[in-house]
């Protein structure tokens, strides 16, 4: 074991090198002023040199305070992690963030299966469209939509992002609607979406060099599904989420051919957190889902196939 300041002093030196300011910092972990400085001498006096310049009224990090200063807070960090973590490894609830477009329909089709595998645990479902800080939200695991990797997180591969159009079964009857083709003079929702074109493309259909007419920007699959339902137009969706819709016929996927943009769904957990049960029972039951998805043949099989992925 390497011979390691007194925790305390760090800790001190932590708080008034963050607030440079030994009366807020005393204030902040409940201390005297006098208390502060002397632990901070205490500590300058180990390593040798001053961490702090005094000056009339204030204090400033010296050099070498501005040099410990990181690796400590973020030492201090790490180590409020690792029992925050312990503590949340022992607790019966497991948080669960993911983006709309999947945690809204495929995951919450779903989830009461594993709910009645495991009992024991309860659930909490969070879904937005922003980034998880696995700390700051108290989220154990996360579904993310990306090109990966990223820092701090181990990320498994689930499934590669895929659309289609997909209308309700009026719309198609009322448009006559038969060949990807006749998608160009009917009503497309969100048609500045650059993903239409490559769909086109996909399709064998060559777009016409105007600009598409002004639409509305859905922030989900969520709500380009209830317009879509109702036969105000086609939308590009991702067929798999919509399986059960698409299999009751309240749906429709006109056309086989599907888009794969340069994303894919992630599992994914703070690096460290390996082991823990809640979070590896989840991790086998959404990877066997995802395989019965994959052995029943709902997606094509470039779906299944991760991409290259390359540090950035």
């Amino acid at each position: 074991m390497p011979d390691l300041p007194p925790l305390s002093a760090v800790r001190v030196f932590e708080a008034a090198a963050r607030l440079e300011n030994f009366s807020r910092a005393a204030e902040e972990l409940g201390m005297t002023q006098a208390a502060v400085s002397y632990q901070v001498r205490q500590l300058e006096d180990r390593v040798g040199r001053p961490l702090f310049l005094r000056e009339k009224g204030r204090v400033r990090l010296s050099e070498a305070g501005r040099r410990l200063a990181p690796a400590v807070s973020a030492a201090l960090s790490d180590i409020a992690t690792a029992f925050a973590n312990l503590s949340a490894d022992d607790s019966g609830v497991l948080a669960i963030s993911t983006i709309p477009s999947f945690g809204g329909t495929w995951l919450s089709a779903r989830i009461g299966r594993f709910q009645v595998a495991m009992p024991d645990l309860a659930l909490r479902l969070a879904t937005t469209g922003r980034i998880t800080d696995f700390a700051r939200d108290g989220i154990d695991v996360a579904i993310r939509s990306g090109v990966g990797p990223w820092p701090g997180v181990t990320a498994e591969f689930l499934i590669r992002y895929h659309v289609s159009p997909i209308c309700s079964p009026g719309f198609i009857a009322e448009h006559d609607i038969r060949e990807p083709a006749d998608l160009l003079r009917v009503q497309r929702l969100a048609p500045e979406d650059p993903w239409w074109p490559s769909w086109f493309a996909v399709a064998g259909v060559e777009m016409p060099d105007a600009a598409p007419p002004a639409g509305i920007a859905f922030d989900s699959q969520m709500e380009e599904a209830r317009l879509a339902g109702a036969g105000f137009g086609a939308a590009l969706m991702t067929p798999l989420f919509w399986r059960d819709e698409l299999a009751a016929g309240t749906l429709v996927q006109p056309f086989p051919q599907v888009f794969l943009p340069p994303f894919s769904l992630w599992f994914v957990r703070p690096e460290g957190r390996s082991g823990v049960r809640k979070i590896e029972r989840f991790r086998e039951w959404l990877l066997a889902e995802m395989a019965a998805e994959r052995a029943r043949g709902v997606a094509p099989p470039e779906v299944w196939i991760a991409p290259p992925v390359t540090n950035r």
